[in-house]
């Protein structure tokens, strides 16, 4: 059984009625298939700094600091009371080892991106879809490392499986944490990564690379952890094209193409560039490798997080 993941939430998404209408947003996926292996933390910024169910609307207003978080109904500005609130939220939050997080989409609070700012004349006029929800705002600046995503983005299966991965990722990297910072633990858990981050960017992976190459230019091993966390974490939030998930495959079968046989490499190299063509999803030639390298007994490979990134149960690789 794999260990739950602890990952907070807008509690609306989880079936609680705390919108301002009474109602509820849940969401199919996450109360399904995947809340198997979560373990909850929901939050409602509105409604825990004290607006009641139901409530008047609020929405996000057009200023020349920013944006204000106004409720049109009474033209009050609550977001003097939203920044303190969040700031005293997040800052719990950050001592519960979370391990990712949740937002609801187009909400004035929880929005991360593209949320309707309105002109500040208390029209319903023109808007610039374009905001960020005060609460996602100071939960992202002051947790930069957390894999966090919106609901409706997780609709896109590449968006979906990317998170997954990034929430299992996160867990690892603070399981490494727990279990004490050296250098011989950091080029472990790169090794490790090398082709799941090899999937999403290349480039990076060189250069998070380059920084275990040259330790000495760190005072000690947490500066290191830390410059390395931020290489890390920019890496994977970059999601995996069909082309750089092919080049990480081909460079995983580069460690045991010479056992294959001739009909073996000619079904390997079918499925691959039937995959590149879109005509197979990523499962058939993971699945395929996964094949060789026990019947080879690969060492390097079997370690690979990119053959097992998240629980197959999810079928995440089939929809890719």
């Amino acid at each position: 059984m794999v260990a739950k993941l602890r990952i907070g939430i807008s509690a609306c998404l989880l079936g609680q009625k705390v919108r301002f209408d009474g109602g509820h947003k849940r969401d199919r996926f996450l109360t399904g298939d995947f809340e198997t292996y979560a373990e909850w933390v929901s939050v409602c910024p509105e409604l825990e700094m004290g607006l009641g169910v139901p409530r008047p609307t609020l929405r996000l207003e057009n200023a020349e600091d920013g944006t204000r978080l106004i409720m049109p109904k009474t033209g009050d500005d609550y977001s003097a009371q939203m920044a303190v609130y969040a700031e005293q939220r997040v800052e719990r939050l950050a001592t519960l080892n979370l391990h990712g997080y949740v937002l609801k989409s187009r909400s004035p609070s929880c929005g991360m991106q593209r949320v309707k700012i309105f002109p500040p004349d208390g029209s319903s006029g023109s808007f610039a879809p374009k905001g960020v929800g005060h609460f996602a705002a100071v939960l992202m600046k002051q947790l930069p490392h957390l894999p966090i995503e919106e609901e409706g983005r997780l609709n896109d299966p590449m968006l979906r499986e990317n998170f997954v991965s990034r929430l299992f990722a996160y867990r690892r990297w603070r399981e490494l944490v727990a279990g004490g910072i050296t250098r011989a633990a950091l080029t472990t858990f790169h090794a490790i990564h090398k082709y799941q981050l090899m999937a999403h960017n290349q480039t990076g992976l060189r250069a998070a690379g380059g920084l275990l190459a040259r330790p000495d230019a760190f005072p000690n091993d947490d500066a290191l952890a830390s410059a390395y966390l931020v290489a890390f974490t920019r890496i994977m939030k970059r999601t995996p094209t069909t082309r750089n998930h092919a080049n990480a495959l081909q460079h995983m079968i580069g460690y045991f193409t010479k056992n294959l046989n001739a009909r073996e490499t000619a079904e390997l190299t079918q499925v691959l560039e039937d995959y590149r063509l879109g005509l197979l999803p990523l499962i058939l030639p993971i699945t395929l490798i996964r094949h060789y390298v026990r019947k080879f007994d690969v060492s390097y490979l079997k370690d690979q997080i990119y053959l097992f990134p998240h629980p197959h149960e999810l079928m995440l690789l089939n929809r890719l």
